[in-house]
């Protein structure tokens, strides 16, 4: 367990993805089942988001949070809406689906563009429908994600210091890929540490890309995260197999050596360098506010008077 940013509360250092869970190709009581055993282990940090799969991850999670497991997690959900509106709208459609009346914490689904920060601190974006749910008791704590580049996680923070706000968590790009090539762990985790807030890594195989380089294991991968100033390292887990995989890397990790970092780092450096392994950096194949623009909802009202003219 680990102390998840300023917000004191403890949390797994394994946490479950929800993008898996909701495949066409898994059966809804495998999944259950999953979840279950996830948690029955320890693992009380439940990750989802209110896209994937058309839903169907948060419905399968909130089937598998009855008979008293909803009390034994520590759930998250992300939201895509730019504007007051939407959010509020995506947010209590997760509720729904979740079976719950309350999510310990959302997030700012896929902050990947410069415009994102500005359209979420408008006086009428989505940070005021989560300001105002939290107020209500509907959701704990704010965060945001995003995995395209680390000088916008970087704006997002300053935007939202301008704004006099300070989220909770932030969700991040973290493997042993990641530190050759548009480094989110140099030039985002330094200030995420300094400022105590939650650092929640995703990413950390890389949907299993970074293992096609045959330069590491799964363990290595999820070990090399959880050595960082994490409070969280999210996996997605599509079998058995895969979540006894992640807890027999939580169970066995202890703190890497200078040296096996080191060794890690060498044997990536090379194939990490144009980021070919990390997709998410260079391609938009895992943008899916890009190729669904709708979920972000409208624009504001001078982008609509130039549209329009």
């Amino acid at each position: 367990m680990r102390t998840l940013g300023r917000t004191g509360v403890e949390v797994s250092l394994i946490g479950l993805g929800g993008w898996h869970l909701g495949f066409k190709s898994i059966e809804d009581e495998l999944a259950i089942r999953i979840i279950r055993t996830a948690i029955d282990n320890g693992i009380n940090f439940m990750d989802n988001c209110w896209d994937y799969n058309e839903g169907a991850s948060e419905i399968r999670m909130g089937k598998a949070l009855r008979d008293g497991y909803r009390d034994r997690a520590f759930l998250m959900t992300k939201i895509d809406g730019r504007t007051k509106q939407e959010a509020a709208k995506q947010l209590d459609e997760s509720l729904e689906r979740l079976e719950t009346d309350y999510i310990d914490l959302v997030q700012h689904h896929e902050i990947l563009r410069y415009e994102d920060p500005h359209r979420i601190f408008d006086e009428k974006g989505a940070n005021a429908a989560l300001i105002e749910a939290r107020d209500a008791g509907k959701i704990r704590f704010i965060g945001f994600t995003g995995h395209k580049d680390p000088r916008i996680h970087q704006y997002m923070l300053e935007v939202a210091n301008e704004n006099g706000f300070q989220f909770d968590t932030v969700q991040m790009p973290l493997n042993v890929m990641d530190a050759h090539y548009r480094s989110f762990e140099k030039m985002v985790l330094p200030e995420l540490v300094k400022q105590n807030i939650g650092v929640l890594a995703m990413k950390t195989m890389a949907n299993g890309t970074i293992l096609e380089s045959k330069a590491v294991t799964p363990i290595e991968c999820l070990q090399y995260a959880m050595n960082l100033p994490t409070s969280v390292v999210i996996t997605g887990c599509e079998s058995m197999e895969n979540l006894d995989q992640a807890l027999t890397a939580a169970r066995t990790f202890k703190p890497l050596t200078d040296e096996q970092v080191k060794t890690l780092l060498a044997r990536t450096e090379k194939l990490a360098a144009r980021g070919e392994y990390e997709l998410f950096k260079t391609t938009s194949i895992y943008d899916g506010t890009a190729q669904h623009t709708e979920w972000l909802g409208e624009e504001p009202p001078e982008v609509q008077r130039v549209m329009q003219a």
